[in-house]
C-alpha cells in the first residue's frame, strides 16, 4: 500500500505540483488548504508524513498546526514556507518540525526529502537494536527512549540524532556530519538547524539543559555524547 502524505498548503498551484510529483514517486496524497481542515485530515488520513505551510489562512497557522500535531503524534513534519528569516525556521524546529524548505523550492527536492525521512524510519523498523549509554536506553526498532527508566518522547529527527550520538559515544561530530547522519545528505545552509535539534534534545534528556551532562558542545567543532 502506498504511503500517505498530507499536504497542508493554501496555494493550490503548489499543492497540485507537489501532489503530482509525489504520486509519480509512488505515494498517495491528501491535502487541505487551512489549519483547521489540515488537523481534521490528519486524524482521518493517518499520514506517514505531513508537508505543512507556515503561512496558513484562518484561525490556525502552520505553527499552531505543528504544535497540535506534536501534542498527539511524532509523525514527521516538513515545513513549507515563504519566510526566509532564521527565527521562523528555528521556531518551527523548536516546535518539533523535522525539516524546513523555503519557497520557491524544487518539487523534486520535496520528494527527495520525503523519501529520506521515510527511509530512515523504515531502516529503524527493520533493524532491531537496543543501545544503552550513561543511563539512556534507546530501542531502535520501537523508536522508544528512556532516561533513568522514564520514557521520553522525541521527534523523528531528535531520535535519529540521539542514535547517531549513542552509537559512537565520545566521538566529536561536526554539524555537517550530524546532518548526514539524520538526513542522508547535507543541505547547504541548514547546518545551524542541528543546533536547534540539539537544544530540543537537551531539554528532553538532560537533568539540567543549561549544564549538559550527556550531550556536550565541542567549541568551534560540534557536539559529542558523553562516554561516562
Amino acid at each position: 500500500m502506498a504511503k500517505r502524505i498530507l499536504i497542508v498548503e493554501d496555494e493550490l498551484k503548489i499543492v497540485r505540483t507537489v501532489q503530482l510529483y509525489l504520486e509519480q514517486a509512488g505515494y498517495s496524497v491528501a491535502w487541505a488548504t487551512d489549519g483547521t481542515n489540515g488537523l481534521a485530515a490528519f486524524r482521518q488520513e493517518n499520514p506517514a508524513l505531513v508537508l505543512l505551510d507556515l503561512n496558513l489562512p484562518g484561525e490556525l497557522d502552520g505553527l499552531d498546526v505543528c504544535r497540535a500535531l506534536r501534542r498527539d503524534s511524532n509523525v514527521p513534519v516538513i515545513m513549507l514556507t515563504a519566510r526566509s528569516e532564521e527565527v521562523d525556521r528555528l521556531i518551527g524546529l523548536e516546535l518539533g518540525a523535522d525539516d524546513y524548505m523555503t519557497k520557491p523550492f524544487s518539487p523534486r527536492e520535496v520528494v527527495a526529502r520525503v523519501r529520506a525521512v521515510l527511509r530512515r524510519s523504515e531502516q529503524a523498523d527493520s533493524a532491531p537494536e537496543l543501545i544503552e549509554v550513561s543511563g539512556i536506553r534507546a530501542d531502535v526498532q520501537r523508536r522508544a527512549v528512556t532516561v533513568a527508566g522514564a520514557p521520553v518522547t522525541l521527534t523523528a529527527n531528535e531520535f535519529d540524532l540521539l542514535i547517531a550520538f549513542m552509537r559512537a559515544p565520545g566521538r566529536v561530530f561536526t554539524r555537517a556530519q550530524l546532518l548526514e547522519a539524520t538526513q542522508d545528505t547535507t543541505y547547504e545552509g541548514y547546518e545551524r538547524t542541528i543546533d536547534q535539534h540539539v537544544k530540543n534534545l537537551r531539554h528532553k534528556i538532560e537533568p539540567d539543559p543549561r549544564e549538559p551532562r550527556y550531550l556536550l558542545t565541542v567549541r568551534s567543532v560540534g557536539y559529542k555524547f558523553t562516554e561516562d
